[in-house]
């Protein structure tokens, strides 16, 4: 069994899609992994994120209070449930990302295949919802986080989500200015196919007006 230099932390355990895994997912390592996980968490190495999942610190960051972002956290904590391919951050979170929501945020939303109950953070006061939509027909791209690339939402595909549902994770305060936001960053052209191809024609009419264009 290899380990990373410098650390006791095995060098499997740093491969897991977006360094982040569960006690079974270390059970090729380690017979018992419960005690095991939580000693190299002693150590400063790993970071319990939520009850049963674990984030690897990175290097530069061991001996130091780390905290990895929200948005980053929670598509590791789904990668592991459903492949990092299965998992996009959408709503608040795509726009946090993006760049339209300046604050920390309490929510995090991820789209995935099947449905999954919130999972409370133990690092923070925080929730990650997880929203039943097809990753495959949501418009993405990827984006670079302390812990990899994620997939995220789109400007285009965000304006249509946030329009859609301004309420999803309780920051209603923030999308009428993320909304005009990323509107202007946004394909005219593409934005019109997205909402048509999606039936998310009333939710583009709402987005321009929050974004204060004529239709």
């Amino acid at each position: 069994m290899g380990t990373l230099r410098g650390t006791p932390l095995p060098v499997e355990l740093t491969r897991s899609a977006l360094r982040t895994f569960r006690p079974q997912d270390a059970a090729r390592v380690y017979a018992h992994p419960r005690p095991e996980l939580s000693r190299l968490v002693d150590r400063g190495v790993l970071h319990r994120v939520a009850h049963g999942y674990y984030i690897v610190v990175p290097q530069d960051q061991v001996g130091r209070p780390w905290l990895p972002g929200l948005e980053a956290a929670a598509a590791g904590i789904a990668a592991t449930i459903y492949g990092a391919d299965r998992a996009v951050l959408m709503g608040i979170s795509a726009a946090r990302l993006l760049g339209a929501i300046p604050r920390a945020l309490a929510n995090a939303v991820v789209a995935v295949p099947r449905a999954h109950r919130p999972i409370e953070l133990s690092d923070r006061r925080a929730t990650v919802r997880f929203v039943l939509r097809d990753p495959d027909a949501l418009d993405a791209e990827r984006v670079d986080t302390s812990l990899g690339h994620v997939l995220v939402t789109t400007p285009e595909q965000t304006v249509l989500d946030l329009a859609r549902r301004p309420s999803l994770g309780n920051a209603e305060t923030e999308i009428p200015a993320a909304i005009a936001t990323l509107y202007r960053r946004s394909d005219p052209g593409r934005l019109v196919e997205l909402a048509k191809q999606q039936r998310l024609v009333a939710a583009l009419r709402r987005a321009e007006i929050w974004a204060g264009v004529q239709s």
